[in-house]
């Protein structure tokens, strides 16, 4: 089971762990400024529960897990099916509440569909015709359309980056992806039509996102004092030289700082150079994860590969980058960094799939290598 331990890729998994490990240097940070809670504690425990699942998915076979994709993509869309039923919490249901802990369906759903896409596209060349997107579109708009009903259209519009990298790596022409994108740029109005008013409000607060003065009301006010709690760690963070004084208390004030937010704790502590290494680490582990992606011969390991890449991907830059106003405040979390159970186990799995692929690519390989 352990023979490719020699290939373990140690620097993407220290750069998870580092990460994590700066997720709970901006707890600390929270639990400062907002007052003690058990939640790095909790976070902790997470992690030692997220370590072995990684190492469990590491050495289990990955054919065996291949095996299991629609099986799990199958048992995810009833996950996400009963979380329809649960207890709203501030006007949502997205969490399946376990007693010790809720569980949130829609991150094992991710996983589980970058699976079953694989195993969908992995020997097949319809994929280069628009008759055969047919079917990934449904593997994706299934659990789309579910999660849409929580509601959590952030969440729910993660799956098509991870879509359209996957069907380019497994051979769609360009064309043809060119044109679903140019049809979802014209369906822009069609889906602002759709959008609560509150997501509206988060769109519209970076159009007209102003610096300095008061706070404004409403999604504009979690932006204005992202950026303004981001700018008080100034250049080397709080820990290294006074934070700025600021006669108003409020105006350390940030929502959502354990979660949404995290990055701007880890900012507000270490100032740019903790962002900047933060960022990094990120670096690190999304190059690693395309290196072992470009590395496997077989196809389901290789799209697989790229699906988690991907998805790691596009929630970093869509955290970071509403942090600072470059994109509307979404509920993204910060992978490996934010607080919470579901995501950092779910993530931690897919880099034990990455390690998986790394470590028995070479020697368990389909009869014929895989080509784009």
């Amino acid at each position: 089971m352990f023979q490719g331990a020699g290939r373990i890729p140690w620097l993407l998994v220290l750069s998870c762990l580092a990460l994590t490990t700066a997720g709970l240097a901006g707890l600390l940070r929270a639990d400062e400024l907002y007052g003690r809670t058990q939640l790095v504690e909790r976070q902790l425990v997470w992690l030692m529960l997220a370590i072995p699942v990684m190492a469990v998915v590491a050495a289990t076979p990955w054919r065996l897990l291949r095996v299991w994709s629609f099986p799990a993509y199958g048992a995810s869309l009833m996950l996400l099916f009963v979380t329809l039923f649960m207890p709203a919490v501030n006007g949502a249901r997205r969490w399946i509440p376990l007693g010790l802990f809720d569980l949130q369906a829609s991150e094992p759903a991710r996983l589980a569909f970058i699976m079953a896409l694989a195993a969908w596209l992995m020997h097949r060349s319809s994929q280069t015709t628009v008759r055969g997107l047919l079917m990934p579109a449904v593997l994706a708009l299934v659990p789309m359309l579910l999660i849409l009903r929580e509601p959590d259209l952030d969440t729910a519009l993660l799956f098509v980056p991870v879509l359209g990298c996957m069907l380019y790596c497994a051979g769609t022409r360009v064309s043809h992806l060119t044109a679903v994108t140019l049809l979802l740029v014209v369906s822009l109005p069609f889906l602002w039509q759709q959008m609560s008013s509150e997501q509206k409000s988060r769109i519209v607060s970076v159009v007209v996102q102003r610096d300095g003065g008061s706070a404004p009301a409403g999604d504009g006010f979690h932006l204005h004092q992202s950026k303004q709690v981001l700018a008080l760690g100034g250049l080397r963070g709080s820990l290294y030289e006074r934070p700025s004084l600021v006669d108003d208390p409020a105006a350390w004030q940030l929502p959502a700082s354990r979660t949404d937010f995290i990055f701007v704790m880890i900012g507000e502590r270490y100032g740019l150079a903790g962002c900047g290494l933060v960022l990094v680490l990120y670096a690190v582990l999304i190059w690693s994860g395309f290196g072992i992606a470009a590395a496997a011969r077989e196809p389901w390991a290789r799209l697989t590969a790229v699906g988690v890449t991907t998805l790691i991907g596009v929630q970093v830059v869509l955290n970071t980058s509403m942090t600072v106003g470059l994109l509307p405040i979404t509920g993204t979390p910060l992978p490996l960094c934010s607080y919470g159970g579901s995501s950092l186990l779910c993530t931690y799995a897919a880099v034990g799939l990455l390690v998986n692929i790394r470590m028995h690519g070479r020697w368990e390989v389909a009869s014929i290598p895989f080509a784009r």
